[in-house]
């Protein structure tokens, strides 16, 4: 084929609409990035929670009412809420109102500094499992995407083992595709390239 591609092999992940302007723009700058920030990588593990058993594109578009409401994800803070916090929280029409999904971010708050606490550092522990790098997978369809792999229901184990909970394998394969753990950009898409080159 050489230089002769056509659009149709040059089109980004056929999951990322191009009329949802915002689905195609976490396509494009954040979806299988390399996320090495602790915080940031546990904030997106519980945004990840919080989609079960909805679309991402819920919580997308309820992203930054979460954020707000669930102070900035910043684990300390909400490792201290009460009953009182969470009924605030619950009073919300802007974020995901599940009392069992709110108190399992309190929980892995809690987590996430008993790790810290005993020296374990959150981005590490969890790059460890891919030798800290990610996964390049060459899939040509966006079917050929398992639910889950060994390697997230390891992880899924290991987190719950922690304490973590709203973890599964399946949550944590969607987590490992966004935080870039694995590369699952279909290879026409071009930013299968543009991210491998990150670490090359």
């Amino acid at each position: 084929m050489g230089m002769n591609l056509s659009s149709d092999e040059t089109l980004p992940c056929r999951w990322a609409p191009a009329e949802d302007a915002l689905y195609r723009a976490y396509h494009d700058h954040e979806w299988g990035v390399p996320e090495y920030d602790p915080r940031a990588l546990w904030e997106k593990l519980q945004l990840d929670g919080m989609q079960a058993g909805l679309s991402w594109i819920t919580i997308l578009r309820k992203r930054d009412a979460i954020r707000e409401e669930f102070d900035s994800f910043i684990p300390e803070q909400i490792a201290m809420w009460d009953q009182e916090r969470i009924e605030k929280a619950l009073s919300n029409p802007g974020i995901i109102r599940s009392p069992a999904k709110i108190k399992a971010t309190i929980g892995n708050a809690r987590a996430f500094l008993d790790m810290q606490e005993k020296g374990e550092d959150f981005s590490e522990w969890l790059w460890s499992f891919t030798g800290g790098a990610p996964i390049v997978n060459q899939l040509r369809e966006i079917t050929e995407v398992p639910a889950k792999t060994p390697l997230s229901e390891e992880i899924a184990k290991a987190l719950k083992a922690r304490g973590f909970k709203f973890c599964g394998p399946v949550i944590v394969y969607a987590f490992m595709q966004a935080v870039g753990m694995v590369n699952d950009h279909e290879t026409r898409c071009p930013r299968h390239g543009e991210i491998q080159e990150l670490h090359s």
